[in-house]
């Protein structure tokens, strides 16, 4: 592991500093690409306008046609808290706008698979939709919007994914990464992309005279839901995305939610008048995602839905039993993967280029949980596979993976496909984050044609872990209300929170918790004791040590305290 300071522009720290940002907030910001104090402008008015987006236009047209015929929509989701929130941003959305039919419906994950397949698209013409809209999901369902359109339906596909070599023949698409879009913000989520439509729809409402600017509905209520979905899918936080997951956050902690949210920031103990992106990425996505993982997501996307606090606290309570389920077969699926990733070398070796691991006992909802587990613990770009449940489809295994910085891991599926054709039944994802599923008779072929990329592609520098830091913290910032400060700012993927590094000395170090897996930390920072603990870690530090830390307040009694949570360590 190398412990590195990230680069600060003296010039652009010093400039932020002189329009008035906290010294310690300047230099973070400008580690992080700001140079200006109107880059922090999270105002409404300075998102990106919807006019950006290409075929939004004829995606707000469609929709205002078929709601002034009165025909029915119904949205495609995704069984991620993502799509699950671009579902309820839609479903709330186009009903805010005058739509009077309006339903959903949430694909299975072992059943159905990712996206609108064929069955899926005959599925909502039963229902009686004239129109189908996906979200967070479609750009690569070539087949289901044949068989859709094929049924007569209209369809829009709202999608952020990457598109394949073909793109479906949909009436519109709406995504920020389909070829010939100019949209600055490639990285917006799928609930970020449907609630542009919504707004490149209420202008096209206002256009026909439906309404004006004094009495078109709001729409910005659905921000709560936009910066959950958004933080969630661990998308970068560029500009755009930082200003609507810092609009929902204002909302949240002035008390101006759905009731679900709400009820998830009560189910999940965490307080809403201070949230943060934390509670987001690492309290309430979770929840939402565990109905995906291990039930159906219609309980998550109900519980975004609902306006009765009754039963969006019912719903939060079941999934929040679903997600204790969840971590419990993932702690035994994690240890069991982890024993068989290491099992792939020598202690005194380091690990292969990238890791797939299978067993038939894995479930398949939680394997893209357990190879993140893997990948943070190796570093190395990881897959986890489990057989597939889905009925006739027993055969096949369906792996969900994780990726290191430098390794694009839907390209690496892309060249496994090409060079070995039929390994890969289906594919598809990002950079970081992708799915695949393969024949069981083929997982040997997948892993050594992953692992041949991976060497092709990593060097010894991409194969070394680097926690990237803001070097050392002042003495005068190591205070409780500072750590409240930064807490309160918008950090996320592509926008990492505040991690400080420096030597510290050693005080005295034991195993707390009750499987006596974490490291607690007494320690002197700049001459001033601190605590510190190193959640996961069991070896013992050396008296003195350079480490990587992230700043937390412990309360105990009534008393906050500062806390080092500790990220690394540079032996």
């Amino acid at each position: 592991m190398k412990i590195v300071a990230r680069d600060i522009p003296p010039r652009a720290a010093w400039a932020l500093e002189q329009a008035g940002v906290h010294p310690l907030l300047a230099r973070l910001y400008a580690a992080r690409g700001v140079r200006a104090k109107d880059e922090l402008d999270d105002g409404l008015g300075r998102l990106l306008p919807p006019s950006g987006l290409k075929g939004i236009d004829t995606a707000a047209r469609l929709l205002a046609d078929a709601m002034a015929q009165n025909k029915r929509l119904l949205i495609v989701a995704d069984y991620d808290c993502d799509g699950a929130t671009a579902c309820a941003v839609g479903v709330r959305g186009l009903r805010l706008l005058g739509a009077q039919n309006v339903d959903y419906l949430v694909p299975d994950r072992v059943t159905d698979g990712y996206g609108l397949t064929a069955s899926i698209a005959r599925r909502v013409a039963e229902r009686g939709a004239d129109m189908l809209i996906t979200v967070d999901n479609g750009i690569a369902s070539v087949e289901g919007v044949a068989e859709a359109k094929a049924l007569g339906l209209t369809v829009v596909v709202t999608d952020h994914h990457l598109p394949g070599p073909e793109l479906p023949a949909a009436d519109a698409i709406v995504n920020p990464n389909q070829p010939g879009c100019t949209f600055e913000s490639k990285s917006m989520a799928g609930v970020g992309v449907m609630f542009y439509v919504l707004l490149a729809l209420r202008a096209e409402l206002r256009a026909r005279g439906i309404f004006d600017a004094a009495t078109q509905p709001k729409l910005d209520p659905l921000l709560t839901l936009v910066a959950l979905g958004t933080v969630a899918d661990v998308v970068k936080l560029d500009a755009n995305n930082r200003r609507l997951v810092a609009q929902g956050l204002k909302r949240i902690r002035a008390g101006q939610m759905p009731p679900g949210i709400a009820a998830l920031f009560h189910a999940a103990g965490r307080k809403a008048p201070v949230a943060t992106t934390f509670d987001f990425g690492f309290a309430l996505g979770p929840r939402i995602n565990a109905a995906g993982r291990l039930a159906d997501m219609t309980l998550g996307i109900e519980c975004l839905l609902t306006d009765d606090a009754g039963r969006a606290a019912e719903l939060a309570g079941t999934l929040d039993g679903i997600n204790r389920e969840r971590r419990e077969i993932e702690g035994g699926m994690r240890d069991q993967a982890m024993l068989m990733a290491e099992s792939l070398f020598q202690e005194d070796e380091e690990p292969p280029p990238a890791i797939s691991v299978f067993d038939p006992d894995f479930h398949e909802g939680v394997v893209g949980i357990v190879a993140s587990r893997i990948k943070d613990k190796l570093h190395r770009p990881t897959f986890v596979f489990a057989a597939s449940s889905a009925p006739g489809k027993e055969h096949e295994l369906k792996g969900s993976g994780r990726s290191i910085p430098g390794f694009h891991l839907r390209d690496a599926l892309d060249l496994v496909a090409k060079r070995h054709p039929g390994v890969l039944l289906k594919f598809g994802g990002h950079a970081m984050a992708a799915g695949c599923t393969v024949d069981a008779d083929s997982f040997d072929t997948f892993e050594q044609a992953l692992a041949q990329v991976a060497q092709e592609w990593l060097d010894a520098a991409t194969l070394t872990r680097r926690i990237e830091t803001d070097g050392p913290l002042a003495p005068e910032y190591c205070r409780a209300d500072m750590v409240d400060t930064l807490h309160h700012e918008v950090w996320g993927q592509g926008f990492l929170p505040p991690t400080f590094s420096e030597e510290v000395q050693v005080l005295s170090q034991r195993l707390v918790g009750e499987a006596k897996n974490h490291l607690s930390i007494k320690l002197l920072h700049q001459g001033n004791p601190v605590d510190a603990i190193w959640f996961g870690h069991t070896e013992q530090l050396p008296a003195r040590v350079l480490l990587a830390f992230r700043l937390d307040v412990n309360e105990w009694k009534g008393e906050r305290k500062v806390q080092f949570l500790v990220e690394g360590a540079q032996l």
